[in-house]
């Protein structure tokens, strides 16, 4: 997969960064600087390509996945994070994930379809990526989700209904509402920074 590896300081988090559609390796950089300037960053480009755009999975229409590819897509990602590990020598099980739109949707499916893939995961404007699922042991997985009250595409019910089901499996959630749309706002990546901090920074 096409990405980006930065090496920061070895006994901080590597920032899985994962874009929206439309993006690339390089969109979601500064909000990395942001969250943990001190941090290795993995950067990584979506796959499939949708109308020209990189996304990380194919879906039918705005909002309905191609659920097939999403699992084919997500064991892809799972596997290059495996490799990543390896090639780049960071700790496989210290990875926390930073994801928007359809990036945060591929991170929430590594929630749902693996054990020990993230360490934790900051989801902005998420939908629920498997509806009926059992989920794999995740207790005490630490996510942050940022949510627009007035978000087209992902709609309230809908952020509602993912945490709900990350809380039944005992994942610590933390939502964050905002209220412009589907944008993510200095503000939500603001609160996603000091969440992460109160979570993997605050004991050093």
């Amino acid at each position: 997969m096409k990405h980006i590896f930065r090496e920061g300081r070895k006994d901080r988090p590597v920032l899985l960064l994962l874009h929206g559609t439309g993006g690339t390796e390089q969109d979601l950089l500064p909000l990395a600087g942001l969250i943990d300037k001190e941090a290795s960053v993995l950067s990584v480009r979506g796959n499939v390509l949708e109308n020209g755009m990189p996304r990380f999975f194919r879906r039918l229409e705005e909002g309905v996945f191609d659920h097939e590819d999403l699992v084919k897509r997500t064991e892809e990602l799972h596997t290059f994070l495996d490799e990543a590990a390896d090639y780049y020598q960071f700790e496989r099980d210290n990875v926390i994930a930073v994801g928007y739109s359809n990036g945060a949707n591929i991170a929430g499916s590594l929630i749902f379809h693996y054990e020990n893939s993230l360490k934790g995961a900051i989801l902005h404007h998420p939908m629920v990526p498997v509806k009926d699922s059992t989920l794999p042991k995740i207790k005490g997985l630490p996510v942050f989700i940022g949510a627009g009250e007035n978000d087209p595409i992902c709609e309230p019910e809908e952020t509602k209904e993912l945490k709900a089901i990350l809380e039944k499996a005992e994942a610590e959630v933390e939502l964050f509402w905002e209220n412009q749309g589907h944008q993510l706002t200095e503000r939500e990546v603001q609160a996603a920074a000091k969440w992460y901090e109160s979570q993997f920074l605050a004991f050093e």
